[in-house]
């Protein structure tokens, strides 16, 4: 996966396999090719047209759109992460992302590109400190091919293009990485604090998936400064206290704060952030439980749990085109350096970012809560670094060693192969495709082995090029239909974003489920869109929310139509917290959103939102509602502060009787829907029963008449509204 017009790098192969200790330390020559700067600056820009065509007409994740909003209206809101300007609740993360976010906006103005424009420059930041950190190991060549590799990355195109925060959480992640090799190389304390800061602000921003590859940043220092003992000891023990100031002080300023002046932590047990960071949020990831499902593994979003799970129908497409190759350079580098030094500068770089890999792949792979699809993209950074470095590596040996001649041509060969299967899988997309690759790989492969003898450097340079086009091609096609091709949007939207055509069930299947065919175009308003995998919004079956509570009526996401069956309140429960039974339901136009849930987003009643209004004499919040998702979505429709009760699983105990009544009391809060509740969660704890059951006990009820015009009375959920003498 790399370029024959490498510097030859100091790690030679020996016959015995052990190359020259002091030029293996050494860094290859200072001075960059010509062609170096030209090509990081295409890929660059090459990146950024993926990150950031269309968006205004890309889904986003209403969730953390509605926080973002919030934090441009409210600096409580804003340091908290809540939801809602009025601080009821928060997102179920640490605040770092949205907080970023949110600074955008407030110097923008709200807005799809104001929000985005840190998310595409932290995909630029992650290559381009991606790259710098190569060419000084490896050499520009590998720098430029681990760059390309992680801008064509497909979850990676795609979750570049959402708000959720996982493109800030992989560059902090590089970002720490690539300070750590410095601090190592250069016996510098300065370097591994600042590694930890940013390890630290990775979990401001993802929790514990913040922390994952610190065992492997560890392990590098240890292994490979030259420092003595016991100051690598000291200093290791210096950089955990910055990581634990940096990671824990949002949430010892929140715990520092009494409970009845902030916001209910979303996502916890008990309103505090401790809970979140070790439960639901946290361990609950990697174990299953807390609202994470269990047993299956993944959530239902990307199949069964098992080492095998980064190949599977649902994610095999999206990362795992290159983890072949990727396994194939570690290995080989890793014998390449022989008996070198600790110190040299290739091994460290292979015992990071291997250890970046395998770290990341096992915990992915066998997660027992949930997993969705983009979480991989903290994969690509690691397979990159082994791609652009392990592939020189392997590249010079081909060159320089007989008993390594076959190593290179086989990587080809296995990522061909690979790449195919992939792409037959994907019935009916791009026939034309996997014969190509094919072809170009046994070219590749070919002109290497034939013309690896000789004064041939020229067409043994274009064989190389020409299998590495070959191994590219895949993911390039499905990194391409995400901003181009019309198939973006991924298993829920914004909410779910993935790359390239449907392959496997998003929700609850294990490899082999099908979304309801290949993506349709998107029924969609910004935000939100109809259902994935479908035409004009048809839903498909079992996926979260498509039905409505005991086969009611309601408004499908996007104003389409359809049915489906799928884990309601009191449906069978691919979604955490759901429970027995089953629940059907037939959407209509309407788009409302009394009487079906809004999903990730779709249309919500401007007549119902201008009567809210009208009607809230001087209310605080101009509606609460069950879950985090619709309350998102009717909140930046109306650009009012809007209640989520329980959150986004709908399990939060946020909303309590005692609560409500005095909020009501208050004059705070005056409307209320409860019976249905978009994403299928009308709230699953008991103290939504209790919520819901005294709601209507002292609430009036709003006949829709009343804001739309319509008696047909088919909504599975009702507005009610309180008033201060309704509660005495």
């Amino acid at each position: 996966m790399t370029s024959a017009t490498d510097p030859i790098p100091p790690t030679t192969v020996s016959p015995d396999w052990a190359p020259p200790a002091a030029a293996s330390a050494a860094p290859p020559p200072d001075k960059a090719p010509r062609w170096s700067l030209p090509a990081l600056i295409a890929i660059l820009v090459l990146a950024a047209v993926f990150y950031s065509w269309n968006l205004s007409g890309s889904d986003m994740n209403t969730f953390y759109s509605g926080a973002v909003w919030s934090g441009t209206q409210s600096w409580k809101a804003w340091f908290f992460g809540s939801l809602d300007p009025g601080s009821f609740l928060t997102v179920d993360k640490p605040p770092f992302a949205t907080m970023v976010m949110s600074l955008s906006c407030r110097i923008l103005g709200f807005g799809t590109w104001q929000m985005m424009v840190p998310q595409v420059a932290a995909g630029l930041g992650t290559i381009w400190i991606l790259h710098a950190h190569l060419k000084r190991v490896w050499g520009h060549g590998a720098a430029a091919v681990g760059a390309l590799v992680l801008a064509l990355t497909p979850i990676t195109v795609a979750i570049n293009r959402d708000n959720n925060p996982d493109t800030i959480l992989v560059l902090l992640m590089v970002a720490g990485a690539a300070l750590a090799f410095r601090a190592t190389r250069d016996e510098r304390l300065l370097p591994l604090l600042g590694s930890a800061a940013c390890f630290g602000l990775a979990f401001d921003t993802k929790l514990l998936a913040g922390w994952i590859a610190l065992p492997a940043v560890f392990a590098l220092y240890l292994y490979a400064s030259k420092a003595p003992w016991v100051k690598r000891i000291v200093n290791l023990a210096l950089a955990a206290a910055v990581l634990a100031v940096a990671s824990f002080w949002w949430a010892v300023a929140v715990s520092l704060v009494p409970a009845s002046d902030r916001p209910y932590i979303g996502g916890s047990t008990d309103g505090s952030a401790w809970d979140l960071i070790t439960g639901y949020d946290g361990l609950g990831r990697v174990f299953g439980g807390e609202g994470n499902g269990g047993g299956g593994g993944g959530g239902g979003f990307s199949g069964s749990a098992g080492l095998g799970r980064m190949f599977n129908d649902v994610l095999g497409g999206q990362i795992s085109w290159l983890l072949p190759f990727s396994a194939i350079a570690l290995i080989g580098g890793l014998v390449l350096c022989g008996r070198a030094a600790r110190t040299d500068l290739r091994r460290m770089a292979l015992v990071l970012w291997g250890g970046w890999t395998l770290l990341h792949y096992v915990i992915f792979a066998t997660a027992q809560g949930t997993m969705h699809p983009y979480y991989t993209t903290a994969l690509a950074p690691g397979i990159a670094a082994l791609c652009g470095g392990g592939g020189v590596m392997l590249l010079h040996a081909f060159r320089t060693d007989r008993r390594w001649i076959w190593v290179l041509p086989a990587a080809f060969g296995v990522t061909g192969l690979w790449s195919v299967a992939l792409l037959r899988r994907a019935s009916g997309w791009n026939t034309w495709l996997w014969p190509l690759i094919g072809v170009l790989t046994v070219a590749g492969i070919a002109g290497m082995l034939l013309l690896r003898s000789g004064d041939r450097a020229r067409l043994r340079t274009a064989s190389v090029a020409v299998a590495v086009i070959a191994a590219l091609a895949g993911p390039t096609a499905y990194a391409v239909a995400e901003p181009f091709g019309g198939s973006g949007g991924g298993g829920m939207g914004g909410t779910n974003p993935t790359a390239g055509p449907s392959t496997g069930s998003g929700f609850g299947g294990g490899p082999g489920g099908g979304r309801g065919g290949t993506r349709g175009g998107r029924d969609t308003e910004a935000g939100g869109g109809g259902f994935p995998g479908s035409v004009n919004g048809e839903a498909p079956g079992g996926t979260p929310g498509d039905g409505l509570p005991g086969g009611g009526t309601g408004e499908l996401p996007g104003g389409g139509t359809g049915t489906g069956t799928g884990e309601l309140p009191g449906g069978p429960g691919e979604m955490p917290g759901a429970g027995s039974g089953t629940g059907t339901g037939t959407g209509t136009a309407r788009g409302g959103f009394p009487g079906g849930g809004t999903g990730g987003g779709g249309g919500v009643s401007s007549d119902l939102i201008a009567y809210l209004k009208k009607h809230r004499d001087g209310a605080a919040w101009l509606l609460a509602v069950s879950n985090s998702q619709s309350a998102a979505q009717i909140e930046l429709s109306a650009k009012e502060p809007v209640i989520s009760m329980w959150g986004f699983t709908g399990s939060d105990k946020a909303m309590t009787v005692a609560k409500l009544g005095e909020l009501v009391k208050a004059g705070r809060l005056h409307y209320i829907q409860v019976g249905g509740g978009g994403m299928g969660m009308g709230g699953t704890n008991t103290l939504s029963s209790e919520v819901t059951s005294w709601v209507r006990k002292h609430g009036t009820a709003v006949k829709e008449s009343a804001y739309s015009g319509s008696t047909n009375g088919s909504s599975a959920s009702t507005l009610y509204r309180l008033d201060p003498s309704d509660v005495g």
